[in-house]
């Protein structure tokens, strides 16, 4: 146990501790700049098991801040490099990893037998899609959001309130990585505090960090927090986050890729699927048909 004999000494940690994270099984959605703060730590702590979901692979753009990977990892689909180097750290760690997209259609598959869910894809719609899963079977998820030099990381579900409770809608402006940037340290400080955050969940540590919210602003020097225990959940979830495969024959299918739709006329109970390559204007629009009193909506995020 000298690998972990600077945490076991911690009070109300100790050897029993230690064998909660190597029994612990963790599914980890992304594996770019969040994943390569939060997932050496989670290596290095001795959790167990972790499975890995990204389709991506390294691009040269990437490695100011995800910083897993080396030059010679360009080209490589993100999941194997970060498997490949992860185990390197710490072979007490059984990593298996996927290349692919999470789809709500079959993320409750990747769930099954997860103590715990960390959402470090940074995509809203990942984000809600595994909300909305982890709420409906209990189990506590991570998730965390970074852009330019600002960000939050939230414990939400496995009994506090979910994703929607705290966000029921997105700011009328978002942007991403690659059109509003993004400054590395600022990443890697909100994958740590994500590791922490996931330490402290399997670890069964009072205060929980379910319900609890980090918000991290470096371009004003500003951290901040508070509690959302009370936070309602939304009497519908609206909108649903499906996938392709999950459209039905009687659904009214509005593809917004071309540009926005002026006028959708569902018949009654008809439900409305838009669609758009990153989900955003998917959602304004599914929203938008909500208000007006048709609350059967759903998105999906086609990707680029």
């Amino acid at each position: 146990m000298s690998r972990y004999a600077r945490q076991i000494c911690l009070p109300g940690f100790g050897e029993a501790g230690q064998a909660r994270l190597a029994a612990a099984r963790v599914l980890v959605v992304g594996a770019g700049g969040l994943g390569a703060g939060v997932l050496p730590p989670l290596v290095a702590a001795g959790v167990g098991h972790l499975r890995l979901v990204d389709p991506d692979v390294v691009e040269e753009s990437n490695l100011h801040r995800q910083t897993l990977f080396r030059m010679s990892d360009l080209g490589r689909p993100k999941v194997e490099a970060a498997a490949t180097a992860l185990a390197g750290l710490n072979p007490d760690c059984t990593i298996s990893a996927l290349v692919a997209r999470l789809d709500p259609a079959t993320a409750g598959v990747e769930l099954e037998g997860a103590d715990l869910v960390l959402d470090a894809a940074d995509s809203f719609a990942t984000s809600y899609a595994l909300s909305d899963l982890c709420r409906a079977t209990g189990t506590p998820l991570i998730s965390a959001s970074v852009l330019e030099r600002q960000g939050y990381v939230g414990g939400f579900c496995g009994g506090a309130p979910s994703l929607r409770a705290v966000f029921p809608d997105l700011p009328g402006r978002m942007g991403d990585c690659a059109t509003n940037g993004v400054m590395g340290p600022v990443v890697a400080t909100l994958g740590a505090l994500q590791a922490q955050m996931a330490l402290a969940v399997l670890l069964g540590q009072q205060p929980s960090p379910l319900g609890q919210m980090l918000t991290l602003d470096l371009a004003n020097w500003r951290l901040g927090g508070f509690r959302f225990d009370g936070a309602e959940e939304p009497e519908i979830a609206t909108p649903e986050i499906v996938s392709p495969g999950q459209i039905r024959p009687e659904d009214l299918v509005v593809d917004l890729r071309a540009g926005d739709v002026a006028e959708v006329l569902p018949a009654a109970g008809q439900r409305v699927v838009f669609l758009c390559v990153s989900g955003l204007r998917a959602w304004r629009a599914a929203r938008a048909l909500a208000a007006r009193g048709h609350p059967q909506v759903a998105i999906v995020g086609v990707g680029g």
